[in-house]
């Protein structure tokens, strides 16, 4: 993972991370990316579910999200420079000095040249790739989506050539004088907690809970 003029870290450069693997690692593990573009003469910031294929079509792969084709955002984005973010959160770090509190975390920033999707074959792959990032395995289940469904929705791409990854973990960094001054010090892990499935109040009489969905909550769980 190559950085480019526009991804390279320069400040924290001891917690930048060069690992493909790690990236694709974190990609998997989160949920909610932050997506970034100009609107008119203002940036807009959206959170949105994301999927990424590492085989994808654009260089290094692709990221996609999804939105209503009455989306400005999404209608301006298409042909433009986005960055695009992802973070999960990993521990509160208790330093013995405010100066030296921070955060365990994973973050990534993917910088690119957004698309349209056009190809139905393309978009329909990617529609299914941000379900089942959700759920992996739920898309197979489920009824294809309609003529009416397709033409409302929107799917952007954006490669994974330029991107960049930092972690932090472990505890504080403190200067020696206020260690030894005998205040504690360490980390508070965080951790994600799904809980079990709800059934919805009109689910028809004898209907349980589907296999990918339980399956899906266990993996949520053990993310992160």
């Amino acid at each position: 993972m190559e950085p480019t003029d526009r991804t390279r870290v320069n400040r924290g450069r001891n917690r930048a991370v060069a690992d493909r693997a790690a990236l694709l690692a974190l990609l998997d593990d989160a949920y909610i990316a932050h997506l970034g573009v100009t609107v008119g003469e203002h940036p807009v910031v959206l959170p949105t579910a994301y999927a990424v294929d590492p085989d994808g079509p654009d260089h290094g792969g692709t990221l996609y999200v999804h939105g209503s084709v009455a989306a400005g955002w999404l209608r301006k984005s298409g042909g433009a420079t986005v960055c695009v973010t992802v973070t999960e959160l990993d521990g509160l770090v208790a330093g013995r000095s405010s100066f030296h509190h921070s955060m365990n975390y994973r973050s990534a920033v993917v910088i690119g040249e957004a698309r349209l999707v056009d190809d139905p074959d393309e978009r329909l792959r990617a529609l299914d790739l941000i379900v089942d990032h959700m759920i992996p395995g739920r898309a197979a289940t489920l009824r294809p989506s309609t003529r009416k469904e397709l033409a409302a929705t929107a799917v952007l791409a954006v490669p994974l050539h330029e991107a960049s990854m930092k972690a932090r973990a472990g505890g504080p960094v403190d200067e020696p004088d206020d260690v030894a001054a005998g205040t504690w010090g360490g980390h508070l892990p965080v951790t994600r907690v799904v809980g079990a499935p709800v059934p919805a109040d009109d689910n028809l009489p004898g209907v349980g809970v589907p296999d990918d969905v339980a399956a899906g909550s266990v993996r949520g769980r053990s993310r992160g």
